[in-house]
């Protein structure tokens, strides 16, 4: 990568999935062995098991010490801050979490991404308080923070202009059913594409492929790709961006040769 652009993270969502061990680790590797096999593959992985249940700052630390150096992991928080009806409920299950372990990660710490459900629509009273309550460092540690809108009430420049306001990047979902939003809010680009086919050996065809990473190119390198939709111009100056991109959904026993894959092409 030029010292132009920023770094890129290309990984999947966890690591523990049965018809990998087909596809992906290698025949008779310990189960236990599975995030140092990945993270070799791969440059990030998204924790999945924090959106499900609280975590032990013991767990956080083992993670943290089975994947290699520049290694990064991005967060998924708990649905049970995302789904709370209002942000005193949510302010809770947030400090909650932030107090749990996350920061054993250390230098390995990468996004946090908070995921709301299709379900919940833009309300931008909820929103900016929501938005208020994320950190911008815990212990002289910066954060970075993601929020994955899932519904089309979030496509106004409003919400926009609020995540541009905190620094807190709205995820681009890529080949999805899920609104997509590639305003750049942050100084980080936070990407899932979702459309991997059983049919494709890397997920991807070599066409869909060489879009992706010249997309992620053109993020790191500071820029927007023309053909993403955009609801409110920025204008902030260019300046190179970090970029984390997760191969998510789709084929998911496609996934990690989709990120492997574009990997190999970034690296040229």
């Amino acid at each position: 990568m030029s010292r132009k652009a920023g770094r890129i993270y290309v990984g999947v969502g966890g690591w523990n999935f049965a018809p990998w061990r087909d596809s992906f680790y290698p025949a008779g590797l310990q189960h236990k062995r599975e995030l140092e096999y990945a993270s070799r593959k791969l440059t990030s992985i998204e924790i999945n098991a924090t959106y499900y249940r609280t975590q032990s700052v013991a767990r956080f630390a083992k993670w943290r010490d089975e994947t290699p150096e520049n290694f990064i992991f991005s967060v998924k928080a708990p649905r049970f801050a995302t789904m709370r009806k209002t942000p005193k409920e949510a302010s809770e299950s947030i400090e909650r979490f932030l107090d749990s372990g996350v920061m054993e990660l250390g230098d390995k710490l990468g996004p946090i991404l908070w995921q709301f459900l299709p379900t919940k629509k833009f309300d931008v009273e909820f929103f900016e308080a929501f938005l208020s309550l994320l950190p911008k460092k815990i212990g002289g540690r910066a954060l970075m923070h993601a929020i994955e809108a899932r519904h089309d009430s979030f496509k106004t420049a409003e919400f926009i202009a609020l995540a541009r306001r905190h620094g807190v990047a709205i995820v681009i979902a890529g080949d999805s059913n899920y609104p997509l939003i590639a305003d750049v809010t942050a100084p980080f680009v936070y990407a899932r594409i979702m459309g991997t086919r059983p049919d494709a050996p890397h997920g991807y065809d070599n066409k869909a492929l060489a879009r992706w990473a010249a997309r992620t190119r053109q993020w790191a390198e500071g820029n927007a790709p023309e053909e993403l939709p955009s609801l409110a111009q920025s204008k902030a100056k260019k300046s190179q961006r970090d970029v984390f991109l997760y191969v998510i959904s789709g084929a998911k026993e496609r996934n990690p040769a989709a990120a492997m894959a574009l990997i190999e092409r970034l690296s040229r």
